[in-house]
């Protein structure tokens, strides 16, 4: 697509979100910066390649590290460790971006369709923040300063072949002998595997439960670790892979926090995360939902463009209200977290967020599915005039099943435990 042709397109009924067009006490004029910036750079150097990509199932190397280079890569990283001649994101100083930074950019990025996004950066966007977080000063400096030369690149080691959306029932074991762990187990669907150099890891080192677990960051050159990719619907260059851990020595200096307290480590990572899934199933049913305008005015049949049918106009119609309110909810979690003294850490969040993550899930699979009527055979066919739309709709179920985030089974009953523990503890009474 030609820049003229990707300006217009910005310009089509809900193509974007509703801040772009109408006034909004949320956005300042570094989150537009951001935006534009941000999308200037993806119309550039990866929207239109991306599709190839993702059928490779890897992105150039070169363009890796001209995204880690960006100054866009790893916005979260803190100032003290982000190479002193690397630019800011859009002039922004990473200290001042906060969560509609985080929404913007979010949204931005999710227009990359498959896992080209996570070929370009690695999986650190989920399994660098517990180092962030949780990490000594000692430990950060080891390991940040790498990801903006590949010399690091984190995956989260969580989902086991046992042990999914239940992680407290995860079984990988980590045995403290003098100093190392020794540890074993595998991990499945980890994303980003093939261009990662550690993996942040869930482990069991002490008994049953939520209680006994412990985070490892893992090196993965390390003896006794072997891994092979998993042939997914979607998400082709996500690099999602199988991990055998047998007998992996690894030094007791790689333990985040403290032992047997890695469990929380893991909620909290997982509220960000969630968002962040959230942000981009909004942002994939937004991308159907255009491409399907287009289209319908484009394709002619029985003598008339297909947006000159009424049933057209309703699907379409069903899709912007989806996109529309289901934006709005995000900025209001985007809102609290803002203004919240504990950010992501809110307890008035977590099932909020957990509801948003599911609401996003179906969102989508419903816009794919209209997308796919309106396209028709396009739509199915790999290429093509509707091969966002096929891509789409393969790329979806990761966001539905529980390979990200967790199942929106998982994620329903979360909420509700979550919201009755909270109204419980604020003195509501039956």
């Amino acid at each position: 697509m030609s820049s003229a042709d990707d300006k217009n397109s910005k310009l089509a009924p809900w193509s974007e979100p509703s801040f772009n067009h109408l006034h909004s006490p949320y956005y300042t004029p570094s989150h537009l910066r951001l935006r534009d910036a941000l999308a200037t750079y993806l119309e550039t150097h990866i929207l239109p390649n991306a599709l190839a990509w993702e059928a490779d199932g890897t992105a150039p190397r070169a363009e890796a590290l001209r995204w880690a280079r960006s100054g866009f890569a790893f916005a979260d990283i803190p100032t003290a460790y982000r190479p002193a001649d690397l630019p800011q994101p859009a002039d922004i100083p990473a200290s001042e971006l906060d969560a509609f930074h985080l929404l913007v950019s979010t949204d931005q990025s999710s227009r990359v369709p498959g896992g080209v996004m996570t070929s370009l950066a690695g999986a650190s966007v989920i399994g660098a923040p517990p180092i962030i977080a949780h990490g000594t000063d000692a430990q950060k400096e080891r390991w940040l300063p790498g990801l903006f030369t590949w010399e690091t690149s984190f995956s989260l080691g969580i989902t086991e072949p046992g042990a999914g959306s239940d992680v407290a029932g995860l079984r990988t074991t980590a045995v403290r002998e003098g100093s190392v762990y020794v540890v074993n187990g595998y991990k499945k669907w980890i994303t980003g595997t093939p261009w990662a150099t550690h993996m942040t890891t869930a482990v069991r080192t002490g008994g049953a439960g939520m209680g006994g677990i412990s985070i490892l960051v893992i090196p993965l050159d390390s003896a006794g670790v072997s891994w092979k990719r998993i042939p997914n619907s979607g998400q082709n260059a996500g690099g999602a892979s199988l991990i055998t851990l047998d007998n992996v020595r690894v030094p007791v200096e790689n333990l985040l926090g403290q032992e047997n307290e890695g469990f929380k480590i893991i909620m909290t990572n997982f509220n960000r995360e969630r968002f962040v899934l959230a942000v981009g199933s909004n942002r994939m049913a937004r991308d159907c939902l255009s491409e399907s305008l287009r289209y319908a005015h484009d394709r002619e049949t029985f003598g008339k463009p297909l947006i000159a049918n009424q049933i057209i106009r309703h699907k379409i119609a069903t899709m912007a209200r989806g996109v529309e309110a289901h934006w709005a909810w995000l900025e209001q979690i985007a809102y609290h977290v803002q203004k919240s003294t504990q950010g992501w850490n809110s307890t008035e969040v977590a099932s909020r967020i957990a509801l948003a993550k599911v609401t996003g899930g179906k969102l989508v699979e419903k816009a794919s599915r209209e997308a796919q009527q309106i396209f028709g055979g396009a739509g199915y066919q790999r290429g093509g005039v509707g091969a966002k739309i096929e891509q789409i709709s393969r790329d979806l179920r990761m966001m539905v099943v529980g390979v990200s985030g967790g199942s929106e089974e998982i994620l329903n009953d979360l909420a509700v435990r979550m919201e009755l523990f909270n109204s419980t503890k604020k003195g509501w009474k039956l």
